[in-house]
């Protein structure tokens, strides 16, 4: 099951502004503008390593969804008199 590529558009304004900052100290590690190969290079690891996380806590929060799940007592059986009226139906 693979999932699409995230997009900037899809991250969160804080995660656009990380991006941000590690482009800047990437340029200014060059010394230089970065070309788009080194741009592109330095967004794809960044994406990379977002959408990692995001399976992860998806995936967290799957198992915790079952865990939480109703689960029947199995010790105990269907009463039809708990769901029918003493006095039947008139």
């Amino acid at each position: 099951m693979s999932t699409a590529r995230l997009t900037q558009k899809e991250m969160t304004e804080s995660e656009q502004r990380e991006l941000k900052t590690l482009l800047d100290r990437a340029r200014i590690a060059h010394g230089r503008t970065l070309t788009n190969a080194e741009a592109n290079h330095i967004k794809k690891e960044y994406i990379d390593k977002l959408m990692a996380q995001r399976e992860l806590a998806a995936k967290q929060a799957r198992k915790l969804k079952k865990q939480q799940a109703y689960k029947p007592d199995s010790e105990s059986t269907f009463s039809w008199s708990a769901s029918t009226p003493a006095r039947g139906r008139r």
